[in-house]
């Protein structure tokens, strides 16, 4: 089977971004979005979800990263979404509790085909270094709005923010990574199609 390819290119007069993907690759990255805590999230998305990722991103980081992050996920999304073709053969579902440290993640998908985010996330701080953790949940919605699918996202505890922030992109790649996988040879739905 040939690996599954997409390339995405987006430019608007707040970024330029290009995302490549590969999701049958082995979690290789190369990431520069110009947030640097953001390109340490988005490697871990790479990282443990066995997908290969390229992005470069530029955009007005001297407003905030609010318009990175988003377009960035619309990218990421719109790759997926593309990558994924007809989805014969897909899981589709994947969910894992992750720890770390003194934080758990509990992620869940469903490439369905219809767009829906859940969040419910606590942060204890506004920034982790100069990145406003709000763009963390504008990043997500926007992947799943452009990936056409359920996110459920939830940190029961945790201190630490950087460790919340940390396990939910590691729990994001391990679920990309379970709904991914060729399981089968038809689309996993009564419906015929996803």
């Amino acid at each position: 089977m040939a690996d599954r390819l997409a390339k995405v290119e987006r430019k608007t007069k707040e970024t330029d971004i290009l995302v490549e993907m590969n999701l049958d690759g082995e979690g290789k990255y190369d990431i520069d979005t110009g947030a640097a805590f953001f390109d340490h999230m988005l490697t871990h998305l790479s990282k443990h979800g066995k997908i290969d990722l390229r992005v470069k991103a530029r955009g007005d980081l001297e407003v905030d990263a609010h318009h990175t992050a988003e377009d960035v996920g619309i990218c990421i999304g719109n790759c997926l979404s593309e990558a994924l073709g007809d989805k014969k053969g897909i899981s589709r579902f994947g969910s894992i509790a992750l720890p770390m440290e003194d934080a758990k993640a509990e992620v869940a998908v469903d490439l369905s085909g219809r767009a829906f985010c859940v969040y419910d996330v606590k942060y204890h701080t506004e920034k982790i270094g100069d990145f406003d953790v709000e763009c963390i949940e504008e990043f997500l919605r926007s992947f799943a709005n452009s990936g056409k699918l359920n996110l459920h996202v939830s940190v029961p505890y945790g201190t630490n923010s950087h460790h919340i922030a940390e396990a939910i992109f590691k729990a994001l790649g391990q679920s990309l990574a379970a709904a991914v996988k060729i399981t089968g040879t038809d689309v996993p739905s009564t419906k015929g199609m996803l």
